[in-house]
C-alpha cells in the first residue's frame, strides 16, 4: 500500500527548532539545549522554530508557555515564524493517525503500564495478534505502532554512528494513548513534517527515541530531518535536570552567568572581558565563534548548582 505523501519541506533553507513543554519554567537543562540548537541553525543562516509541545495535558502549567518565551527573550534567544501550539493541532494528528491505522500498521493495546513494568520494562507484543481493535473502544485501549522494521543504527550528526539495542528499537509503541490523548512520538514527527524541519539538535536524553521517528518519517512518505543530539545537565550520574525533578528555574541567577556555563558545556569558554557581558551579547559572540565539533563527546555534565 502507497505510503503517505505529507513532505512540504523546503530543501534550501535549514530550519531548525526547540520544543518545550509548558510544565513549569525553562530551566538550565532545556537552555542548553535550546542555545545548542539556536546556534546550530543560526550558523547555517537557516530559521530556528518555537514549538510549544503541550500534547500531554494534564502536565500543562498555566502560564508556563509565556514564561518560557519570555526567558528565551532575556537570552537573546529569538525565534522566526509563529510559534505552534500542539494542542492546536489535534485534528491533524487524528488524520495521521487514521491513515496508519487504515494501512494496518497500528494495533490495540490493553496492557497497563505496570504490566509492563512487572514484564521487565519493555512491552514484549502481548496484544499484537488479539485483534483487540473491534471488540473494544478506543479510549479503552492504547494504540501501538508495529516497529519490527525499525532500524537499529543512525548517524548522529554531532556524536556519529550511534547502536540502540534491538530491543527498544523494535518495541512496539504508542502513538495514542489509553486517555485519549496522542504520543510525543506521532506529534514530534507531524510537528517536523509540517513546519519543515531540516535538523533537529537536542538533549542526549532522546537520542533512543531517534531510530523511531525516523521510521515513522519514512511511513508518512518523506526522509527524516538530521539529529545532533547534545550533552545533558544532570545534578547526579543518570539525574537530569528536569521540570519532573524540580530543577530551579533559571531566573534564580543572573543571565550572563547561566549562558556562559551554557556554552562551556558546548565547548565555547568565553573570553573573560564576556563573562559577564548581558547573555544576548554573549550568543552573539557564540554565533560567530562556536563550532559544533568542540562538544565534548561525554553525554551526562554534572552542574549541581542549578538542581
Amino acid at each position: 500500500m502507497a505510503t503517505l505523501n505529507n513532505d512540504t519541506r523546503p530543501t534550501a533553507v535549514a530550519v531548525g527548532r526547540f520544543a518545550p513543554s509548558p510544565s513549569g519554567p525553562l530551566h538550565f537543562g532545556s537552555l542548553l539545549a535550546a542555545v545548542g540548537s539556536y546556534l546550530y541553525s543560526k550558523q547555517r543562516a537557516g530559521k530556528w522554530l518555537l514549538r510549544i509541545e503541550d500534547i500531554d495535558t494534564p502536565r500543562v502549567c498555566a502560564g508556563a508557555d509565556s514564561s518560557i518565551m519570555y526567558t528565551l527573550e532575556q537570552y537573546g534567544l529569538l525565534w522566526d515564524d509563529d510559534v505552534i501550539y500542539q494542542s492546536q493541532r489535534l485534528a491533524r494528528y487524528h488524520d495521521v493517525f487514521n491513515q496508519l491505522q487504515q494501512r494496518g500498521l497500528l494495533y490495540g493495546c490493553q496492557c497497563s503500564r505496570k504490566q509492563i513494568n512487572a514484564a521487565g520494562g519493555l512491552y514484549q507484543g502481548t496484544c499484537a495478534a488479539l485483534n483487540l481493535n473491534k471488540s473494544r473502544t478506543t479510549a479503552k485501549l492504547s494504540w501501538r505502532l508495529r516497529a519490527s522494521d525499525v532500524p537499529c543504527q543512525f548517524v548522529d550528526c554531532l556524536l556519529g554512528p550511534q547502536q540502540i539495542t534491538p530491543a527498544l528499537a523494535h518495541e512496539d509503541y504508542i502513538l495514542l494513548r489509553r486517555d485519549g490523548l496522542f504520543s510525543y512520538q506521532l506529534a514530534v514527527v507531524v510537528d517536523d513534517l509540517d513546519q519543515g524541519v531540516t535538523e533537529v539538535i537536542r538533549g542526549a536524553d532522546l537520542l533512543s527515541m531517534t531510530p523511531r521517528q525516523q521510521h515513522l518519517f519514512q511511513l508518512l512518505g518523506t526522509t527524516a530531518p538530521m539529529y545532533g543530539h547534545l550533552p545533558l545537565a544532570v545534578t547526579a550520574p543518570g539525574q537530569k535536570l528536569s521540570k519532573q525533578n524540580h530543577a530551579t528555574a533559571l531566573s534564580n541567577w543572573p543571565a550572563s552567568y547561566t549562558m556562559a556555563r551554557a556554552l562551556a558545556i558546548l565547548g565555547l569558554v568565553l573570553p573573560a572581558d564576556l563573562q559577564q557581558a548581558p547573555a544576548p551579547e554573549q550568543l552573539t559572540y557564540a554565533l560567530a565563534n562556536w563550532q559544533p565539533a568542540d562538544i565534548p563527546a561525554v553525554q551526562e555534565v554534572l552542574t549541581s548548582d542549578f538542581g
